[in-house]
């Protein structure tokens, strides 16, 4: 496998949402959501999946987009039911299947400058995987499926068990707020964040929502903030998986974490503004940042 500037190691889901008015199946997911993102910008990019063989679809779209993609084999795709009742704010999931975790022995030809993983539950990726690929590049982690454990199909909040073992080799770490508190105990943004740093990674991103995100890169803290949609939030999901996409495309491209982190922002408020994953591009992005420096989220 030739060297990549930056690869995603995740599991493509299955996901069924059910509504008192209608039932829709789809790909999901951070795998899915980063990878799309992605593929809008100049970069050398490969997706690692593993998913059943009934779930190809999803992949072939994706290739279809030009985006380089291997499947691993897997039993299982890692299907997840989002049952919504008339009040969208409350929702019953349960994980139906769920696909083969990935494994150092399946990863020994992935090479790149950065490694990004995206985890969905806490099986997915062990610690020993995180260690391989340190030995290569610079691994970053969407830390949410260490804090996702699945008894009777149910999916319970849990801590990360393996946590100081796992983050000594974690270069870049995206938690929202209340994945850093389970993660740390703390809930203030700037204890955590040095709680974090302090277990070896080098850079902390914290997103807050509308509240924009702060970056702490072990010695200052770089706060970055949200750009308001020009209209209406049409579909959150993906928001975070499209922000990193941003984050690490342009730290790979040499951008300071304060451009990088702004430059993530533009780019999830242009999703927050569509269903489905990002479809702008890079100039889209640069327009947002140029034209609403001034129209942020206070």
């Amino acid at each position: 496998m030739d060297r990549k500037e930056l690869i995603c190691i995740g599991h493509i889901t299955h996901d069924k949402v059910v509504t008192p008015r209608s039932v829709v199946h789809m790909a999901g997911g951070t795998a899915f959501y980063f990878s799309n993102a992605v593929s809008r910008l100049d970069i050398r990019y490969k997706l690692i999946t593993a998913l059943a063989e009934a779930d190809m679809p999803s992949v072939f779209e994706l290739r279809e987009q030009g985006i380089d993609v291997t499947v691993l084999p897997s039993a299982q795709t890692v299907y997840f039911e989002n049952i919504y009742s008339g009040n969208q704010d409350h929702r019953t999931q349960r994980v139906i299947g769920q696909a083969d975790p990935f494994t150092a022995d399946r990863l020994t030809d992935a090479d790149a400058m950065v490694f990004h993983l995206g985890p969905l539950l806490a099986g997915d990726i062990p610690v020993d995987v995180i260690r391989t690929l340190a030995a290569k590049g610079k691994v970053s982690l969407d830390a949410q499926g260490y804090l996702r454990e699945v008894k009777d199909q149910n999916v319970l909040p849990i801590d990360w068990c393996d946590k100081i073992g796992g983050l000594q080799y974690i270069h870049t770490l995206k938690v929202n707020e209340y994945e850093m508190a389970v993660l740390t105990g703390q809930d203030d943004i700037e204890e955590g964040a040095r709680l974090l740093a302090g277990w070896g990674v080098k850079e902390v991103v914290i997103t807050l929502g509308s509240m924009g995100s702060v970056i702490f890169d072990g010695q200052d803290f770089h706060t970055i903030p949200a750009y308001i949609p020009t209209t209406s939030v049409v579909d959150a999901t993906g928001c975070g998986d499209t922000y990193m996409a941003g984050y690490l495309y342009q730290r790979i491209k040499g951008a300071s974490i304060q451009q990088a982190g702004e430059f993530a922002a533009a780019m999830a408020t242009l999703k927050i503004e569509g269903s489905g994953p990002f479809t702008g591009t890079r100039d889209d992005v640069l327009a947002l940042l140029a034209s609403r420096k001034d129209k942020v989220y206070r």
